[in-house]
């Protein structure tokens, strides 16, 4: 997938599989994407029947043009390829993407992904259909985030998991400003990591959860230094989050304009020119950014005055 084309992920609204009351929620968002959770919020003895849950909320519901993913358990767990086989086989057609957890090796996704050609097989749906998103939650699958991503072609994002990453490297805390004496960002190193890796095979780097909805600055702030660091978008915890994630992860009106500018300048450059825009060169990469930008606001809807 080619992000930024077909449809924004500044916005990944998590949603228990099982909470018919956040399910119904999730219908009146402005997520970006809505993925049914049928891991980490749920306990182990709700997995099973949560799968039934996931599928008649697929199914009796109108999603509109909104994509659906839902989240699987891990691979290293009893549960992962019933999550599989049941969704899939049931609702396969309406799913979008498909989240794999605590991914540690390459190897995790290859097993997800061999299981998963086979339930579309057998389900009468293209193999290849449903793109594989894959989260980082520990310090081996961040050791290995770099060969992770080349993994496998179904590849549609690559998400940072905070909270399991706390607990593998036994960090004070998982939101930024946890440790007020920290002189810089908390997560600055992992989150560069992810970012890399994904831009490295051309898919969007999601941040994960700030679980404090009340805290609305905070929430903005980890959006803001997510976005500097290459970021694309963010799991939102409830819903009154999707408004600032999904103005902070699309062009500001400033950055559109530039865009529009450095394009015009290269298009309309004499044959010889160097075309130079505020005193930079404007070479092909940067047309191309420019380009990216464009298409990203053309998505989001923002068409700043000129």
């Amino acid at each position: 997938m080619e992000f930024g084309i077909d449809y924004l992920l500044r916005s990944q609204l998590a949603t228990p599989a099982n909470s018919t009351q956040m399910i119904d929620d999730a219908l009146e968002s402005d997520a970006d994407q809505v993925f049914f959770d049928l891991e980490d919020s749920l306990h182990a003895s709700e997995k099973a029947d949560a799968r039934a849950s996931l599928v008649e909320a697929v199914r009796t519901r109108e999603w509109g043009e909104t994509p659906l993913s839902y989240r699987i358990n891990s691979v290293r767990t009893r549960w992962w390829y019933e999550d599989v086989i049941e969704v899939v086989t049931a609702v396969g057609t309406e799913i979008e993407s498909l989240i794999v957890p605590k991914v540690r090796e390459p190897a995790d996704l290859r097993t997800v992904e061999t299981l998963l050609e086979s339930v579309e097989t057998n389900a009468g749906l293209e193999p290849g259909g449903i793109d594989l998103l894959v989260q980082v939650e520990d310090a081996a699958g961040m050791g290995n985030v770099e060969e992770i991503v080349h993994a496998t072609d179904r590849l549609g994002a690559v998400i940072f998991g905070p909270g399991d990453y706390s607990a593998s490297i036994e960090s004070k805390g998982h939101v930024l400003g946890a440790d007020s004496d920290y002189p810089g960002h908390y997560w600055h190193y992992p989150l560069s990591r992810i970012s890399h890796a994904a831009a490295s095979v051309d898919v969007p780097a999601i941040d994960g959860l700030y679980t404090n909805v009340e805290d609305v600055e905070g929430f903005r702030e980890s959006c803001r230094y997510a976005r500097m660091l290459g970021f694309d978008g963010k799991w939102v915890i409830h819903p009154a989050q999707t408004a600032a994630a999904n103005e902070l992860f699309a062009p500001a009106d400033e950055e559109v304009d530039r865009a529009r500018t450095v394009i015009e300048t290269y298009e309309t450059a004499a044959p010889g020119e160097v075309p130079t825009e505020d005193g930079r060169v404007v070479d092909e990469e940067t047309v191309e950014m420019a380009r990216h930008i464009l298409r990203k606001a053309e998505l989001a809807g923002v068409d700043p005055s000129r």
